[in-house]
């Protein structure tokens, strides 16, 4: 089937009006491209549908008169079609799929789920997790419409809304001498082994810090995991430097750990709702944006954002 609601407008309208140039004014269109419009139609279903009187206008075949009453079915379901998708599209109802870069889920998703939840009772969110490079990707696939994220080395085809600012801090064990003190320079710690957080981007941004001063770490331990890092703290393997401080010092095995400000002035972090731009949000989408700006400047006060 090649022909288009397009035609079929054509068509009723005609049938209506009994007459071309009528139909014509009616469309705003020419009417020589209304007549192709409908000897077009005519021939992809092998049917005359009208019979023309030159002078007298023009009138419907048998076949034209029972074509008409399917032809203005089908536009009508076709617009109730339409109605349906814009009123989704408009509306805070369904799945919506987002991402969320994975140190930050267990911080933010708890309370940003209940909250949208709590406004939006018949949204679904379904999250992906992962590392930025899978995140973008899905975004660019449209697998999910938008992503929380750390805004650091972002494609920049997309779009970014800022939530909160995260300032980097060093983690020591809770008995180390140092740990007590108000703030730390991270020269006092040169001479000292080092936990880093290696993910992709993450390691580059902690490491451009020993750059800004001159000396590289004595990096003793790589992890993908925030809370290995904190753990390996803990147990007196090093110190660490991260950007989210959990509300508990504890660890998982049961150790302690101290998060200090650092004393040198050192690059903190954006965190964003990403999602490309351009492509029109729809209504789930605009929700779970308001429910993030809502929760991002409350909630999230609270947990050293």
């Amino acid at each position: 089937m090649s022909f288009s609601l397009r035609q079929l407008r054509h068509f009723i309208c005609i049938a209506e009006h009994q007459n071309i140039s009528s139909a014509a004014r009616e469309l705003f269109l020419s009417q020589p491209a209304l007549s192709t419009s409908i000897v077009q139609l005519e021939e992809e279903l092998g049917l005359q549908l009208l019979i023309r009187h030159h002078a007298r206008g023009v009138s419907l075949t048998p076949a034209g008169n029972t074509f008409l009453a399917q032809a203005r079915s089908l536009v009508a379901h076709a617009e109730e079609v339409a109605s349906t998708g814009r009123a989704l599209g408009e509306s805070a109802q369904g799945i919506l799929e987002v991402g969320c870069f994975w140190t930050l889920s267990p911080f933010f998703l708890p309370g940003l789920l209940v909250l949208a939840r709590e406004r939006h009772p018949e949204l679904e969110i379904k999250v992906s997790e992962g590392p930025l490079n899978e995140l973008q990707k899905l975004l660019h696939n449209g697998n999910i419409e938008m992503a929380l994220l750390y805004d650091i080395d972002l494609d920049p085809t997309l779009a970014r809304l800022p939530l909160a600012t995260v300032k980097p801090h060093v983690l020591l064990p809770a008995s180390h001498p140092m740990a007590n003190r108000a703030s730390l320079s991270l020269k006092s710690l040169r001479d000292e082994p080092f936990i880093l957080l290696d993910l992709p981007h993450s390691r580059d941004y902690f490491l451009g810090f020993f750059g800004k001063l001159g000396f590289q770490p004595r990096v003793r331990h790589r992890s993908q995991s925030f809370e290995l890092v904190r753990g390996l703290v803990a147990s007196g393997e090093g110190y660490g430097i991260l950007n989210l401080q959990p509300a508990s010092q504890q660890t998982y095995d049961g150790g302690k750990v101290k998060c200090l400000p650092i004393r040198e002035r050192m690059p903190s972090l954006s965190v964003v709702l990403g999602h490309p731009a351009g492509l029109r949000q729809t209504g789930r989408a605009q929700a779970f944006m308001r429910c993030c700006q809502e929760y991002f400047k409350t909630t999230a006060q609270s947990q050293s954002v």
